[in-house]
């Protein structure tokens, strides 16, 4: 990771964090979102509030009224080199991403501060249309460590350790539509 720290716009960066520009071609993140734009999204729910983004989960799903796990559809087989890939990537053996989350960011819209549900592991995401600023922070005493990057498109970050469960991170509002494929391994 020590190429790609020039990358980041501050010197905190959380450890666990990697981070990599162009992991998909121009072509590929054409066809992928061809592809996501056939997905049927559902408004984003937490609980009886119903988030600005849009979402579709695919092999677990946590259902943030019950508080647990449940299984969605399989993982579809236009993901499936995309998968092999993240896993790749890092890696991890064949099969470790058991997860997939795809989320639609019209303008305007973005995500709070938060850590992903302790059921899972290891987070990828990969940034599709248009940039975004990832956010990071995690209490230090009365204070708060804080880095952020710029996430641009057809690039993948990956949060383990530290990145993935001591600080929280978030997403302002981004400009321009944007989709993310989030990638989980299980806990």
């Amino acid at each position: 990771m020590t190429a790609q720290l020039a990358l980041f716009e501050n010197d905190l960066t959380p450890a666990g964090l990697r981070y990599q520009p162009d992991f998909i071609t121009a072509e590929e993140e054409a066809e992928l979102t061809s592809e996501i734009e056939k997905v049927d999204l559902k408004p984003f729910q937490f609980g009886q509030f119903e988030g600005k983004r849009r979402v579709a989960w695919f092999g677990w799903q946590y259902d943030y009224s019950d508080r647990k796990l449940k299984r969605a559809n399989n993982i579809p087989s236009w993901l499936g080199g995309l998968v092999s890939r993240v896993e790749t990537f890092d890696g991890l053996e064949e099969g470790s991403i058991r997860q997939v989350l795809i989320t639609e960011y019209e303008a305007g819209a973005g995500i709070g501060w938060h850590r992903d549900k302790p059921h899972f592991d290891w987070i990828f995401g990969l940034s599709l249309k248009s940039p975004c600023r990832l956010r990071f922070r995690r209490k230090a005493g009365a204070n708060w460590e804080r880095f952020s990057l710029t996430a641009a498109p057809r690039s993948l970050y990956r949060m383990a350790g530290a990145s993935r469960h001591e600080w929280e991170h978030s997403i302002p509002d981004v400009e321009d539509l944007r989709y993310s494929v989030t990638f989980r391994t299980m806990a």
